[in-house]
This record gives structure tokens, C-alpha cells and sequence, in this order.
């Protein structure tokens, strides 16, 4: 028989099992990023686009579109020789091409503001920025400021920190 979640809760498992078990192994809540794309792919996107996390969350980014291919590919000189915008402290990451109906996962510890693109979508926009923590937390680092490497129109398309702080979740 396998016990279920809130079996265990409610047998007090949940009060001792945490400390039991590694911290870097802990189960971490997971906030779903779906790439998505309409039926004939005049639009492509990521939903949301925006998104609030508390350090350690996993984010695990899911293509929905059934007509592409996508990555989320952060902005790193280590992934495709980019200007960073990802915190000085943060793991730099690319999902690879995910085909429709794949997953990839990326757990965000370093507090601060991670932009982040689909490598064959930048230029329509597909675009999506992730706040891990909040302003003051020791570490945070905020967003990069607009630079010549990414178009006027891809800036436009990053959701801002006090919209993504104030919803928790956008676009």
C-alpha cells in the first residue's frame, strides 16, 4: 500500500521528514512555464512570461505547441556568447529544443531578476523574465538594463519587476 501526501501529513511525517533529508534534496515547489504557439504560428509565446519564485523553486518549462520546436535559453556569454542577464551568482541554462509535448526543468537559487528567450523565436518576442526572491534579499541582483544586443520591440516584451512582483504571475 502506498501512503499518500496528506496520510503522511496528518500522521506528523511531515513535521520530522524535512529535517531528515538534505536540504539541496528537499523537495522545492515547481512553477510551470508553458511555450506555446497558435494553430498556423503567427504567435508564439510564453506563458506566462512573467513569474515570481521564491529561491529554490524548479521551473520546469513545458512546450504545449503542437506545430514547433522551442528552448528557454537564458541571456549568459555561456549560452551562444549573450550579455548576461541572469544574476552574477546564478547557473547559467538552456532547456535545449524541446519538441512538442517535452519538458525541462531548472531550479533558480541566486536572488534576482533571469531573462531568458527561445533561441529560434527571439526576434517575434518569445521572451520571459523570472524573479527569484524579492529587492533586498541578501545577494539580489536587479534587472540588466536595455542593451544594443536585444531590439527595442524583444525589451518591450519583458514584463516589469514591479508588474511581476505585484501579480506573481504574467502574461
Amino acid at each position: 500500500m502506498m501512503m499518500r501526501r496528506r496520510q503522511f501529513l496528518s500522521m506528523g511525517g511531515g513535521l520530522v521528514a524535512p529535517s531528515l533529508v538534505p536540504r539541496g534534496l528537499r523537495a522545492s515547489s515547481v512553477e510551470l512555464v508553458e511555450m506555446r504557439g497558435t494553430a498556423r504560428g503567427e504567435r508564439i509565446w510564453f506563458g506566462p512570461n512573467g513569474l515570481a519564485v521564491a529561491p529554490g523553486t524548479i521551473v520546469r518549462f513545458v512546450n504545449r505547441d503542437k506545430g514547433n520546436s522551442h528552448t528557454a535559453t537564458c541571456y549568459h556569454p555561456a549560452k551562444f556568447d549573450r550579455l548576461r542577464r541572469i544574476p552574477a551568482a546564478a547557473a547559467p541554462w538552456d532547456t535545449g529544443f524541446l519538441l512538442p509535448g517535452e519538458s525541462a526543468e531548472i531550479v533558480l537559487e541566486a536572488p534576482g531578476v533571469y531573462d531568458y528567450y527561445c533561441v529560434p523565436h527571439e526576434m517575434a518576442a518569445m521572451v520571459g523574465r523570472i524573479v527569484v526572491g524579492r529587492p533586498g534579499d541578501p545577494g539580489w541582483e536587479g534587472p540588466a538594463p536595455a542593451t544594443d544586443d536585444i531590439s527595442a520591440e524583444v525589451m518591450a516584451a519583458l514584463p516589469s519587476l514591479e508588474a511581476i512582483l505585484e501579480k506573481g504571475r504574467v502574461g
